[in-house]
């Protein structure tokens, strides 16, 4: 059985999307889906390719109970639409840059990840990465919930999972 893979994006792939990663990553495991779901993210600059994500966001996982240490920056590539199902972005900026290595016929992949939690009425995660560590602690909780709606989606889309 082919597995659903998902790729979560924003700029230098050290605090938005390796968050989004980790916290998504953590809900497949705990809902025993590791077998129907693969994870990763990237960064649409290469800024800080290879580096671990911004400490202040894994001390902020951390404190809600993920490492994400682990995890080290890529830079996301137009092959990545054939490989991944889904190529969730944190913002419109980031998003419109992947329109230009989106290979054609493959647009419906990228999404905002946001679209996935819409009580929340925003359509952005923001980049906290020249603030403070309370700009962390709000992307997490809007990537968490984000999280929840795409795994609810997934099981509305997919009878199998």
């Amino acid at each position: 059985m082919k597995k659903i893979k998902i790729l979560f994006v924003c700029m230098g792939n050290i605090c938005r999307s390796p968050t989004a990663h980790g916290v998504f990553e953590v809900l497949v495991e705990r809902e025993g889906l590791t077998h129907r779901i693969e994870v990763d993210s990237a960064g649409t600059h290469a800024y800080h390719v290879g580096k671990s994500p911004d400490q202040r966001a894994q001390e902020t996982a951390l404190k809600r109970g993920l490492d994400i240490s682990h995890q080290r920056a890529r830079k996301v590539k137009s092959r990545d639409f054939v490989e991944y199902d889904y190529v969730l972005v944190m913002d419109q900026d980031n998003f419109h840059a992947l329109c230009g290595i989106c290979p054609e016929g493959m647009e419906d992949k990228l999404q905002l990840l946001m679209d996935y939690a819409p009580d929340l009425r925003l359509r952005e995660v923001p980049d906290p990465y020249c603030g403070g560590s309370q700009g962390f602690e709000v992307v997490f909780d809007m990537v968490e919930a984000a999280a929840k709606g795409l795994l609810e989606d997934l099981r509305e889309q997919h009878s199998n999972l």
